[in-house]
């Protein structure tokens, strides 16, 4: 059967350097660091104090006090970042049709908060185990998708996917396969996070993933640099409105780019290490490659998963040159959690955002904090440093991966009718 074509024609953030579209894309292109000392809680006792927070969020400027109280902070960013990207998309809700409209939303972690909570309740309490009604569906991961299409009224496909860092590159790449199928005539598509508490940054020092460079927290998150030492906490969400492109005509929406290739792998190598010559990367962007009938020379920029832990920046960077081989070196090749921080599962989404807003603008933007470069990683590699650079970007990859071996590689280019 031939493949229906897939457009965006909205998008929505909330994210520690920018509560919308419009103020993430300056805080990016500008090279503004999100990390700051942590204010969720005291950090005294903990290695890290520092995280890169969303700033300025008050609930109550979008839910009441009844509903906020069903809505873990991951599923509330989640609506904020899906609120924006519907009203960006055009969508007239009283004619589309909403059988035809679907959900995907991924979270690595869902309501660690709200579990963290109701078992300092539980362990605190009286005799009788006393829980809220709402404990477990604040608290599961797929609820964030439900909450979505209960408030739109959306009937399509709807649910979660959880592959840690990688969960909302494969929540792209889902309604992407499901519209090409024409399952659907449109995907809300991305995820949130919401993890920087007592839980999520113990958790992360005890498996010394987490950068420790309290004296330095502006800079920390370091991709590429010698001096490294993990990554940054970051929380927040990404929307994106996938559809079918004779849709998207038909009521005149205004089209970002064109998604045009997913793929999946597994490192099938380790719980949280990546393969030291990254042939899970490899294969990842050989497989969105395959899939859009495009080539290694096509690609102008990759927004790389760069975490700034040891590891996986080498890793990453030697499966691209053995991938794209000298035009590795005519990339631009950026890592945006040096400003971001990593937002977990949320990433991929917030990732693909940059990565179509530089197609969008013809402007990539830089890795922030590279004052020396590793020794193990090639000069003539562009990691675009410093600041953003204006080139023509035609097509450009953005790669997540998760611990258990899980990689995405989601590849969009310019639209042309």
């Amino acid at each position: 059967m031939e493949l229906k074509r897939v457009v965006v024609t909205g998008l929505g953030a909330i994210t520690p350097i920018g509560n919308n579209i419009k103020e993430y894309w300056e805080g990016l292109t500008q090279g503004v660091s999100g990390a700051n000392l942590i204010t969720h809680f005291d950090t005294e006792k903990y290695k890290t104090k520092f995280a890169c927070e969303v700033k300025n969020f008050d609930p109550s400027a979008y839910f009441d006090r009844k509903e906020a109280r069903k809505l873990d902070p991951y599923a509330q960013f989640a609506l904020v970042a899906t609120d924006e990207a519907i009203a960006d998309s055009g969508f007239n809700l009283e004619t589309l049709d909403k059988n035809n409209v679907g959900v995907i939303w991924a979270s690595g972690i869902g309501g660690i908060e709200t579990f963290m909570e109701e078992m300092k309740g539980y362990v605190n309490g009286q005799s009788v185990p006393r829980f809220s009604p709402f404990f477990i569906p604040k608290m599961i991961s797929d609820i964030a998708a439900g909450h979505i299409s209960i408030k739109y009224g959306f009937r399509g496909p709807n649910y979660g996917t959880v592959s840690a860092c990688a969960s909302s590159s494969n929540a792209l790449i889902d309604a992407f396969n499901l519209i090409r199928l024409g399952k659907a005539v449109a995907f809300v598509a991305g995820g949130s996070e919401a993890a920087i508490n007592e839980a999520g940054m113990g958790g992360f020092n005890s498996m010394q993933a987490i950068s420790t460079n309290n004296e330095n927290f502006s800079t920390a998150s370091c991709p590429f640099d010698a001096g490294r030492d993990g990554f940054v906490m970051g929380e927040g969400g990404g929307a994106v409105i996938l559809e079918e492109y004779e849709h998207a005509i038909s009521r005149g929406a205004r089209i970002y780019c064109e998604l045009v290739g997913g793929g999946l792998s597994a490192d099938a190598y380790h719980l949280t290490a990546p393969h030291p010559e990254g042939l899970g990367a490899k294969l990842v962007m050989e497989r969105a490659l395959l899939d859009a009938g495009m080539k290694t020379t096509d690609i102008d920029y990759i927004n790389v998963h760069g975490t700034a832990t040891p590891l996986g920046d080498v890793s990453e960077i030697t499966a691209i040159q053995n991938l794209f081989g000298e035009h590795a070196f005519k990339l631009n090749i950026s890592a945006t959690k040096s400003m971001t921080g990593h937002l977990l599962g949320a990433a991929g989404a917030v990732e693909a955002i940059a990565a179509i807003l530089s197609i969008v603008n013809d402007l990539v933007p830089p890795t922030i904090n590279l004052k020396n470069l590793d020794p193990q990683i090639d000069p003539k590699i562009n990691l675009t440093v410093g600041k953003a650079q204006k080139r023509t970007v035609n097509a450009a990859l953005s790669n997540t991966f998760g611990f258990g071996g899980h990689n995405t590689s989601v590849l969009f280019k310019k639209f042309s009718n």
